[in-house]
């Protein structure tokens, strides 16, 4: 059966990639073999974040992005990452109204996925669907993340390049600092730039970026302006994804990412298995050892130590 679905995901199938995705949302027990079976294929795409705090557009900003890939004729996914309704635990943006003009174009897959209470902007198997979504053939791979403010730097761990959005009127750069996105930024952008303050944003960002510490050889984030809704910035803003990931690739930042995020994939699954044996039951179960360390009989680190133990 997986490798019928994976067949067909490469040839383009769209509902075929949908049901593999499923498999990696719903952690199905086939998940690990088909894991075993995408290996070979991944880092093939270039996968692009976009992230930014709710209301600076950034679901027009990926409509538009995609509009000028498509005419590059690539390929192109969208990993759109939502807010988890707390009645189905779906995703619950999941109509992705502001790209409905790229539903028909068999060159534009789109799929939400539910962040599942999960922290960082990024829904757990964020990961695994995107070495999905390579396999399946797509040249590039937009990560929109949910915009939850200081734990949005999660989005830089899972891709090759960082766009970070901010807006006029949307706190200025210093609500930016505290935010941590100066730190993960490959690209900033001023977007709804047609409106009063976009400018001063534009001059304290640049302030900022030029404050930082950096060798002759490191990139220097620019700061570029953009309106999505008319299209303004948009070709200037892929030509800068452009320049930063022939950067990375010639520097060796490229593949220093790709080691680091694989590293967080298989430490991210030891700690998962690791919670899945704790032991529920029993004299040195963890509820039994949370009481003691409440009582003050037991200090939590002999408590971990005797939970290793017998886990």
């Amino acid at each position: 059966m997986l490798p019928d679905l994976i067949a067909a995901a490469s040839a383009g199938r769209p509902r075929a990639v949908g049901r593999l995705i499923s498999l990696v949302e719903n952690d199905a027990p086939e998940l690990r073999e088909l894991m075993a079976l995408l290996a070979a294929g991944s880092g093939r795409a270039r996968v692009v974040g976009l992230t930014g705090a709710p209301g600076v557009g950034k679901s027009t900003t990926v409509a538009a992005l995609v509009t000028a890939l498509r005419a590059r004729d690539d390929r192109v996914a969208v990993l759109a990452v939502d807010p988890s309704s707390p009645f189905s635990g779906g995703a619950l943006l999941g109509d992705r109204v502001r790209m409905q003009r790229h539903a028909l174009d068999p060159g534009v897959f789109i799929r939400s996925m539910a962040t599942r209470g999960h922290l960082g902007g990024l829904a757990v198997a964020a990961s695994q669907a995107i070495r999905v979504l390579e396999a399946a053939g797509f040249g590039t791979i937009v990560v929109e993340t949910v915009g939850v403010g200081q734990s949005e730097v999660e989005v830089a761990e899972q891709v090759d390049a960082t766009v970070v959005l901010l807006a006029p009127g949307m706190g200025d750069g210093i609500q930016a600092a505290k935010a941590g996105v100066l730190e993960i930024g490959d690209l900033f952008v001023v977007n709804k730039s047609d409106r009063d303050g976009a400018h001063a944003v534009v001059r304290e960002l640049r302030a900022m970026v030029a404050l930082a510490e950096r060798s002759a050889q490191d990139w220097r984030p620019p700061v570029l302006t953009a309106s999505a809704v008319d299209g303004t910035g948009i070709p200037e803003l892929l030509d800068a994804v452009d320049g930063f990931l022939a950067h990375a690739a010639g520097s060796g930042l490229l593949e220093r990412r790709r080691r680091q995020r694989a590293r967080r994939e298989v430490e991210s699954l030891v700690l998962a298995r690791l919670r899945a044996s704790l032991p529920a039951r029993g004299r040195l179960g963890l509820d039994t050892l949370a009481a003691e360390v409440a009582a003050g009989r037991l200090d939590p680190y002999t408590a971990a130590d005797r939970l290793l133990q017998v886990s």
